[in-house]
């Protein structure tokens, strides 16, 4: 199994004086995912729940509807390349189950390019027929939101040792912690964390509410949408093509919820 913390040798400096020590890191490594025997993606994680992963982006990016497509996911054969190993997981697919793979390089050039405007990026989600989310449910109360952060940062365990994660941590409506994941990427604690539970058939989580560490992002949103998830709430601020997507696609859009404050900026019909 893949290290997610790497011990290196630093010199340390505090004002005039300098002191050798071992620094913990958070480790970054490639991630292949494949469908069969063709690449799909390569995204930059920190090793971990890496079939999660592997399923919850196939899943976010309108790929795959459910988990009654897998067959099987499993670490690709290495090959040549021993590098690959542990690097590079395959997803198969049941036989009856088929996938535009012309499409979803086309999705993927267009979703990686600074040209592409919001509005044809908001459009191409609801072609890709995102859930559509409970109108004013889950119904969550201020003093919840308060508390999530807290909690949020007390089951980050690589995060304590590291400070370099990001977490992406599912709550239900009464703010009880369902599952946390960490990565380098906020993106892939995302899919870590919407893979798991994709796996597991709880898709969509209509009554769940999501919070991330940092900004919220347009690519957040989207996953989120993806996994049926009414409430995301961010620690940071929001992007504007964020909130204008969360408001296109009724979504509750929480930004800078922390210090017992946060701003509303869709949705706040389910924030009593």
């Amino acid at each position: 199994m893949n290290r997610t913390i790497l011990t290196v040798p630093v010199q340390k400096i505090d004002g005039t004086s300098t002191a050798p020590l071992q620094d913990l890191l958070a480790v970054e490594e490639p991630l292949e995912i494949r469908i069969a025997d063709r690449t799909v993606a390569i995204t930059m994680r920190t090793p971990g729940n890496d079939f999660e992963l592997a399923a919850g982006f196939l899943f976010t990016e309108g790929i795959l509807q459910g988990s009654d497509q897998v067959r099987d996911i499993r670490w690709s054969q290495a090959g040549s390349n021993p590098r690959q190993a542990g690097n590079s997981v395959t997803v198969e697919l049941k036989p009856d189950v088929e996938v535009d793979l012309d499409r979803l390089e086309r999705h993927f050039y267009t979703s990686s390019s600074c040209g592409v405007c919001g509005k044809a990026s908001i459009e191409a989600l609801e072609v890709q027929g995102c859930p559509v989310l409970p109108r004013n449910s889950p119904l969550v109360t201020a003093a919840t939101i308060h508390v999530l952060p807290k909690a949020l940062r007390q089951e980050q365990a690589v995060f304590e040792r590291t400070g370099g994660l990001h977490a992406a941590a599912l709550f239900d409506s009464a703010g009880k912690l369902v599952l946390l994941r960490e990565d380098i990427g906020r993106h892939n604690a995302v899919d870590k964390l919407v893979g798991a539970e994709m796996l597991a058939g709880h898709t969509p989580l209509h009554d769940k509410l999501l919070l991330v560490s940092g900004r919220a992002s347009f690519e957040l949103v989207q996953k989120a949408l993806m996994g049926g998830i009414p409430i995301l709430a961010a620690v940071g601020a929001p992007s504007s093509l964020a909130v204008e997507t969360a408001q296109r696609f009724n979504m509750t859009l929480l930004g800078f919820v922390r210090d017992g404050r946060f701003n509303i900026y869709s949705g706040a019909s389910r924030i009593q």
